[in-house]
């Protein structure tokens, strides 16, 4: 039975807009929204107000319920053949001083340094290097199983493999399989950027389109692998550039069902060609996860991801949408940090991020990479009482949402 426009008032304020009624009303019995109405609630909705309604599916979809995983990073290099303007990370490979490749010996050392602890993902995405080809990766696939099978080897965004299955005249398929069969278990969100073309060209104009990426993730899909998804928002994109880019991906999720998490990456701008653009407020930042969530119903999971955002804005996100944290990191990722994130040396132990997670009233649940549940901490004791004071608790949850 359809739940009526008084009820939905019972439970949220309702803006005097009609259009933002019907949104509402839409939400709350379940209706996929319209790109217009996406972007109307990107011009017109209030920050409480898609709060209060992403909060509402979040919580129809996961409860209280927020996930994180333990894993670590391997970045073989920041030396790239391209020359995205947002990046702060990568340097061509004519400033070679400036950056690192590591040798395959040195990325199975980074492996070693977790045998014995509880990690389950190694997190694998770089610079694009001609060196670095599907021969180079399939022998490191290879060995990171031997050492470690049980390890899920997330690796390469679309990007990367765009470059190398050219290089090796490969087509897609040819080339995940080939990867998949050395070890990879699934692939990264990262590259996506913003899938407007005239966007796009102007940003990231040498590396793989829209539709190639779409292309390999779709391919990826086809063959049983899962993968994430992006979006770089805050830059020179529009609203209406946000939702052309949320929507080519709903309608691929809807054809193949394999993207477990979308994850919005704020566009920081230390340190690179587009710095002289301001970012955007916190506020926005909410804003976005929330229509994030209203507009991606086919996505499951919504991501804020810690090291670009900082640990008080992902407190935040959980009442917006948001239901997933990511991961431990263990300080073994420079692509943020490097941009001017908060957060410059990015590691958090299980305990610090369980207590982010419970002193915003939420429910910490440790998963895998495909969001299979591992460990239960709502009702963990920790031994270990000594944690630094900027994990001990600063806001308490915010009321977007009664419950009567």
């Amino acid at each position: 039975m359809d739940i009526c426009n008084y009820e939905i008032s019972q439970q949220i304020a309702l803006p005097n807009h009609e259009g933002l009624k019907q949104i509402a009303y839409k939400i709350f019995n379940g209706q996929r929204l319209t790109p217009n109405e996406g972007l109307l609630l990107y011009e017109q909705g209030e920050l409480g107000f898609v709060g209060a309604l992403a909060n509402f599916v979040r919580e129809q979809k996961h409860g209280n319920t927020t996930y994180f995983n333990r894993n670590f990073h391997i970045e073989p290099t920041n030396l790239c053949v391209y020359s995205c303007k947002f990046c702060s990370y990568s340097r061509l490979i004519k400033q070679r001083e400036q950056g690192w490749a590591m040798t395959e010996d040195e990325m199975l050392e980074i492996v070693k340094k977790y045998d014995g602890k509880p990690v389950t993902e190694v997190h694998i995405v770089g610079g694009v290097l001609p060196q670095m080809n599907m021969a180079f990766f399939s022998s490191l696939l290879q060995k990171i199983k031997k050492h470690r099978p049980s390890l899920h080897i997330k690796g390469y965004t679309a990007v990367e493999l765009f470059y190398m299955f050219k290089k090796a005249k490969l087509s897609y398929r040819e080339g995940l399989e080939q990867l998949r069969d050395a070890g990879l278990d699934s692939i990264p969100g990262g590259g996506a950027e913003i899938f407007d073309e005239d966007i796009r060209n102007t940003i990231c104009a040498d590396k793989c389109d829209a539709q190639q990426w779409l292309d390999i993730h779709e391919t990826a899909h086809s063959l049983g692998m899962h993968s994430n998804c992006t979006i770089l928002y805050g830059h020179i994109e529009s609203f209406a550039h946000r939702i052309d880019h949320m929507e080519r991906l709903r309608q691929l999720q809807d054809r193949t069902g394999g993207f477990n998490c979308f994850i919005p990456l704020k566009f920081r701008h230390d340190n690179n060609e587009m710095s002289h653009l301001p970012e955007v407020s916190v506020i926005e930042d909410l804003r976005n996860y929330a229509i994030s969530r209203l507009y991606l119903d086919n996505i499951p999971h919504l991501k804020a991801y810690w090291p670009m955002i900082g640990r008080t804005t992902a407190q935040l996100s959980l009442a917006f949408g948001v239901n997933d944290l990511d991961g431990t990191i263990d300080d073994t990722t420079k692509i943020y940090s490097m941009a001017g994130a908060e957060e410059q040396n990015p590691a958090l132990n299980t305990q610090q991020i369980v207590n982010l997670i419970r002193d915003v009233g939420r429910h910490p649940v440790e998963r895998d990479t495909l969001y299979n549940i591992l460990h239960d901490y709502q009702n963990e004791a920790f031994t270990d009482d000594s944690l630094p004071s900027d994990s001990k608790k600063s806001f308490i949850d915010l009321p977007l949402l009664s419950k009567n």
